[in-house]
């Protein structure tokens, strides 16, 4: 069967994405800069999941700071190696929200069941492991492009639906400086992030040239300078117990840790857990291709077939490698599209740069501690700015085909189960096995093959 022609990017559509249009990208200043702003993306995307992880598990103070190194690590590495040798886009890689979900459903069963936390970090490494040999197979066999039939322009939109509402709850609380133990809005806090957001959204709609181009440098670096001139505190990003509170006695040079959390371990559990969350990854990276397929070009030597399947390969390794070095799943973040969109930026070159600076930079624990300064809320509203252009992009893609009443009960079927499960408690399926719990926990996993069942099933007539 054909894949569908509306998830696959044409790498003719436009220009090589890297050719320099002159009196711009000829400028080095220009480069630094773009450079500098992806360099930021990333490490916004990057430097809250340590701090969420290292509470869950309740590592000390020393763990989180090396969870983060790594993480840091990771990110630039899988980042470049899917920029430039994967699906050759300007996509960034981050934390799995997906993940995120499983770490904390484990967490929660293992402190329910009075077993050893730093076991469950060793079988979620094992979940990784399983993972990413999936996503190698598939993109070596060419099954990943095969299964692009499966993810039609409704499905793509559903999932990009889904993830802007999971996601945007997650970036609302940070903003509104609900992290960690606080329960109750810091009024200066979600103010600062409030403006933050609102200089984002006004330069990339009414401003012109580098106010547009920098808007989200623009929007970090004043909020930034409010949160200190304020005295909100010293890490927004990171509270009290951050890991910045041990700048000072970091090592000056550092090499990430191999299993850090211990060799990986296996249950029946994890291994079908993994084997389910493969399909949510596939839905991540072609919801991420397809997003910024539509606002970047691709190589004009890319064809549809191996744009994805590099990228299918280049993600089984980046597991691989978050297994080795103790991290968090990592995926291409569709909300790179929006990131795109709002700064007008496509070319690869600066983000490229950017993923080895990351990565570079994550060698130098001193450094890694400064950068844990940014102000969480500061980083969550510039970031929470991108999910307005990645909400736009989600119904241009449910909208390609017009809204009859079947696709909009797949639509609306779809919304009210995956929007519904993501408000439910994690104790809401403790009676179900852990890998059913696992699933039923995780609504954008729900929504998304519900959206790709009842598509499957319910076809379309003939006129």
């Amino acid at each position: 069967m054909r894949p569908a022609s509306s998830s696959t990017p044409n790498p003719n559509s436009n220009q090589n994405p890297d050719a320099k249009p002159a009196n711009r990208n000829s400028s080095g200043l220009v480069l630094g800069l773009n450079t500098v702003q992806w360099f930021i993306f990333l490490l916004a995307n990057s430097v809250a999941m340590p701090i969420v992880i290292g509470s869950v598990f309740h590592l000390p103070l020393e763990e989180v700071a090396s969870l983060m190194q790594r993480t840091f690590f990771i990110v630039g590495v899988s980042s470049l190696l899917q920029g430039a040798l994967g699906h050759r886009y300007p996509i960034a890689d981050g934390p799995a929200g997906s993940w995120v979900s499983v770490f904390v459903i484990m967490a929660d069963m293992a402190l329910q069941r009075g077993e050893n936390l730093h076991d469950t970090l060793q079988i979620i490494e094992g979940g990784l492991l399983v993972t990413g040999a999936l996503l190698f197979l598939l993109g070596v066999s060419g099954l990943f492009y095969r299964m692009l039939s499966l993810f039609t322009p409704l499905v793509t939109g559903s999932f990009l639906l889904l993830l802007a509402i999971q996601l945007s709850g997650v970036f609302l609380k940070g903003m509104l400086g609900l992290s960690g133990e606080a329960v109750r809005m810091d009024t200066g806090t979600a103010a600062v992030a409030i403006g933050v957001f609102a200089i984002v959204i006004v330069l990339s709609v009414k401003g012109k040239g580098w106010l547009r181009n920098y808007a989200v440098l623009i929007g970090i670096g004043l909020g930034w300078a409010a949160y200190a001139a304020f005295g909100l505190g010293r890490s927004g990003a990171t509270d009290a117990a951050s890991p910045s509170d041990s700048t000072a006695s970091a090592p000056w040079f550092e090499l990430p840790e191999l299993f850090a959390w211990g060799p990986p371990h296996w249950n029946a559990g994890i291994v079908i857990t993994g084997a389910l969350f493969t399909l949510i990854l596939v839905s991540n990276t072609i919801a991420a291709i397809s997003a910024v397929s539509q606002v970047a070009p691709a190589s004009p030597k890319a064809t549809p077939k191996s744009i994805y399947n590099r990228g299918s390969i280049a993600g089984g390794v980046t597991h691989f490698l978050t297994a080795s070095f103790s991290t968090m799943g990592l995926v291409p973040l569709p909300v790179s599209a929006g990131f795109i969109q709002l700064t007008g930026e496509k070319r690869r070159s600066p983000f490229l740069a950017a993923c080895v600076l990351l990565a570079l930079v994550a060698l130098f624990p001193g450094l890694v501690h400064v950068l844990a300064l940014l102000p969480g809320p500061v980083a969550n509203a510039a970031l929470f700015a991108t999910f307005v252009q990645m909400v736009g992009i989600s119904v241009q893609s449910i909208l390609r085909d017009p809204l009859d009443q079947r696709r909009l009960t797949i639509l609306g079927i779809t919304l009210v189960f995956g929007a519904g499960l993501m408000f439910q408690p994690s104790t809401a399926f403790q009676a179900l096995p852990p890998s059913v719990q696992y699933i039923c926990g995780n609504g954008l996993l729900i929504g998304t093959m519900l959206a790709i069942v009842l598509e499957q099933l319910w076809k379309k007539r003939p006129a």
